[in-house]
């Protein structure tokens, strides 16, 4: 009701003078009170003064009342009162009309009479549908229905006609009468009951369509009725498919009354896919609404889908039309099912025109691979050569962090390296993120991340600095931003966030190796560095192997798998699909949608990185020896080894990393196992941890 209330006030309004001037209506016999004939209290006509008539019908014989009621009878089958059968309509029920008759009428014509009666109330409430439901406010597809009723009436009116005129020559008898307009009775009283339901819960736009369907379903029985019903169906429903072709074939909605069961949505931009994480562009910007016909029920997400295409190209600037062929007007008749054919001709169309159109032109793959390059580090020597000029700026807290010298120190490491060949490299920026991996993924409701147990394991670290929080973005344009969302990026950016971490983990790993390797010659066989290098290597095997497990498990498999499924794809709504299963899989196999295996290796990481900070430091401070240089020219071992035994808080401080990397690595073997049951793609990784493990 609101609906229809919402689009009545943008229509035009109907002329005054309908209501005004009764007589250009087909209610004014009924509005006339001063020639009615209701004066009686029994409710039948007795003063009849302008025909001069002023006795009761029985008061004439049986073969004149037969006379006078074929010729009421006439007039009351086009709505028009007689001079012995009145109209009556019941006050407060609009659509409820009766007929009456003479009470001193002939007991055989009067019941004669009455078997006309429902004829004649069929014919007032049809009249009257056509008469109301013509307004404009009442949508095209009643405007169809009313103007393929006011045909079937002219039809009527001139049956009636030529009875009258054998009623004329004296050919007709009351018996005649019944006879000649018994077989429309059906059709007409089915009639009757369509509009009046239709009046009483003011359908418009398809719930016209489905009463018209389910009436002529439910008179299988009756060919005749069923047929009439299906033509109305027909007729009714061409304005409807009028609106349906220009969907599927342009991709523009023309709906002034809102009838059409897609909604627009022109509040949400394509511009808002590259910034709204929820991606509402692709899903609400044209949506399904309530009421759809049931002749489109099974096809109504085709239709959606293939004007949203349409809409995309025309969109982009391309010049974009179904083609049109002998057979593309949509027409619904009986059991033909041609439209149906039509709809899949236009979206099979429209899927290929547009996922070619994004492949072609806008070089999706290219765009997917380039992504790939620098978010899942495919090749990752900028990263390397960045990570070498930005070290200063990302030990930094995060909010004393300068976002523009990090994006220029990216934009000289992307020009200096083998990334300055992809044209696409200039699309790539940084950002530095407000919290850590665990509170971002926290946050993002879609995920079907598990829920930890103990809430402390999520809480903000303190001193986050850009090291935990530096990430990559990438400038996606439209049409790509359909495939490539908000939402996609941030599942990029999830996974670089932890690999980003990972190499850096490494390199911190892999300098405290250096120290180590710096000692080699000295005689460290039984001291607590040769107990040192033994945890560094435990480390560095760790990190390497979850960096391995990454990349060589998780990511390049399912990266070819996707990658095959985008070749195969029929439409761009399975390119968005198998990109977000590889993203969503990729997050799952990268132990981000389990916080109880991420915080263990999280805090793994940090051993590493406590270690190989405090590993520099020790060695160097201890030994004496500062710099790795200065190891060639020292000239006394024997008095470098004195000070490291001497040094019992160096012991002290290996033996406490050695304790807690082995402890932490013991509680994280167990839970691999565990989860490895229901997550078999944890196998692989559990091998490694657990052969970490065993070497100790």
């Amino acid at each position: 009701m609101e609906k229809a209330t919402a689009t009545s006030t943008s229509c035009p309004s109907t002329p005054r003078w309908n209501i005004d001037r009764p007589f250009l209506t087909g209610r004014f016999h009924q509005e006339t009170k001063g020639t009615s004939r209701l004066a009686d209290t029994k409710g039948f006509s007795m003063g009849l003064s302008s025909h001069g008539v002023d006795r009761p019908i029985g008061y004439y014989n049986a073969a004149v009342q037969e006379l006078i009621v074929i010729d009421d009878l006439l007039s009351a089958m086009v709505g028009i009162e007689g001079r012995y059968i009145s109209i009556r309509r019941i006050r407060g029920k609009e659509d409820h009309i009766s007929f009456q008759v003479d009470a001193s009428m002939d007991l055989a014509i009067q019941e004669l009479a009455k078997r006309m009666f429902p004829l004649c109330e069929s014919y007032l409430m049809i009249d009257q549908f056509v008469e109301s439901r013509s307004q404009f406010k009442n949508g095209l597809v009643n405007h169809a229905f009313a103007a393929a009723l006011k045909a079937l009436l002219l039809d009527y009116q001139a049956m009636v006609a030529q009875l009258e005129h054998q009623f004329r020559l004296g050919r007709l008898s009351i018996q005649g009468l019944w006879f000649y307009c018994q077989p429309m009775m059906g059709s007409m009283q089915a009639l009757s009951i369509v509009t009046q339901k239709a009046s009483a819960n003011n359908f418009t736009g398809s719930s016209v369509l489905n009463l018209l369907q389910s009436q002529a379903k439910a008179m299988a029985g009756d060919n005749a009725v069923r047929s009439l019903l299906e033509k109305m169906t027909q007729c009714a429903s061409n304005a409807y498919l009028s609106i349906l072709e220009r969907w599927v074939y342009e991709g523009v909605i023309d709906d002034p009354y809102g009838e059409f069961f897609i909604a627009e949505n022109k509040s949400l931009q394509k511009e808002s896919l590259t910034q709204d994480y929820d991606a509402k562009y692709w899903r609400q910007r044209y949506s399904l609404k309530e009421g759809i016909p049931s002749f489109l029920a099974n096809i109504a997400g085709t239709i959606l889908t293939t004007g949203k295409y349409l809409n995309v190209m025309r969109e982009c600037g391309h010049n974009v039309q179904v083609p049109a062929s002998e057979n593309y007007k949509l027409t619904i008749f009986g059991s033909n099912h041609h439209y149906l054919e039509c709809i899949k001709a236009a979206y099979d169309f429209a899927s290929g025109e547009l996922l070619n159109l994004i492949k072609e032109k806008y070089d999706l793959m290219g765009k997917l691979r380039s992504i790939k390059h620098y978010l899942l580090l495919d090749q990752g020597d900028f990263l390397v050569h960045f990570m070498d000029i930005a070290r200063d700026e990302l030990t930094k807290k995060f909010d004393e962090i300068s976002v523009e010298k990090l994006q220029s120190l990216l934009d000289l490491a992307l020009r200096t390296t083998a990334a300055a060949v992809d044209p696409c490299h200039e699309d790539l920026t940084c950002c530095v993120e407000r919290s850590s991996l665990l509170k971002r993924l926290s946050t993002l409701k879609d995920l079907e991340v598990r829920t930890v147990s103990d809430g402390n394991d999520l809480a903000e670290p303190l001193n986050i600095t850009g090291l935990e929080t530096f990430s990559l973005s990438y400038k996606v344009e439209w049409p790509l931003s359909i495939v490539i969302s908000r939402k996609a990026l941030a599942k990029y950016q999830l996974i670089f966030r932890f690999l980003f971490r990972c190499k850096h983990v490494d390199r911190q790993l892999c300098g405290a190796w250096q120290v180590h390797q710096g000692v080699r010659a000295l005689n460290m066989r039984g001291t607590a560095i040769s107990r040192s290098s033994l945890i560094c290597r435990s480390m560095l095997k760790f990190i390497n192997s979850l960096l391995h497990y990454l990349t060589f498990e998780v990511l390049e498999p399912n990266w070819h798998v996707m990658h095959n499924r985008l070749q195969t794809a029929k439409s761009i709504d399975e390119v968005i699909q198998y990109h977000d299963l590889f993203l969503d899989k990729c997050l799952r196999e990268c132990l981000l949608l389990l916080p109880e295996l991420l915080k263990k290796v999280e805090r793994l990481q940090s051993l590493c990185l406590q270690y190989a900070a405090a590993t520099q430091w020790l060695i160097s401070s201890s030994i004496g020896i500062p710099k790795l240089e200065e190891h060639s020219k020292s000239s006394r071992p024997s008095r470098m080894l004195t000070m490291t035994t001497e040094n019992a808080s160096v012991t002290d401080s290996i033996l406490k990393f050695e304790r807690e990397f082995n402890a932490e690595l013991q509680s994280l073997g167990p839970i691999l196992s565990n989860s490895s049951q229901a997550e078999p793609y944890l196998t692989h990784l559990a091998q490694w941890i657990l052969g970490v493990g065993h070497d100790q």
